[in-house]
């Protein structure tokens, strides 16, 4: 992996933090949204996961200013369905998206020497493998 600057780096957790605001619309919108009785369980943990998504911003937001950059307050559009199944779908996609970007973050951080960095998200990420978990579960898979 190609050697990133410090600006690359905040750049990057910038992203993530935007989807990170992104996943917590669109869980929120998911979970409302949801039709039948069999979602009723995966409904009180897209609230959940909404949650923990903010604590996800919350450190990145912390970690970007540290680095001295500014956090971002841009977000990409969340995606929505009609259909149950593909909400979900679309939750895991994002998920596993997350899970691929942290792995490659923390191998950056590392990279610098900015293990405390690597750590924190490190947390993140295991908090999102238990989110795509969570979705697999759901989904039959």
């Amino acid at each position: 992996m190609a050697k990133i600057t410090k600006k690359q780096l905040i750049e990057l957790l910038n992203k993530d933090l935007g989807l990170e605001y992104t996943a917590i619309v669109q869980y929120t919108q998911h979970q409302g949204t949801l039709k039948g009785a069999m979602y009723q369980s995966i409904q009180k943990e897209l609230i959940i996961h909404a949650q923990e998504e903010l604590a996800h911003a919350t450190i990145l937001a912390a970690q970007i200013d540290y680095l001295g950059g500014v956090p971002t307050v841009v977000m990409p559009p969340a995606k929505t369905s009609k259909e149950s199944v593909r909400m979900l779908e679309q939750d895991l996609e994002g998920e596993n998206d997350a899970i691929a970007r942290y792995i490659a973050r923390i191998r950056q951080a590392e990279d610098m020497n900015l293990y405390h960095l690597a750590q924190q998200l490190r947390t993140i990420l295991a908090m999102e493998q238990e989110h795509a978990m969570d979705l697999e579960q759901a989904l039959g898979k």
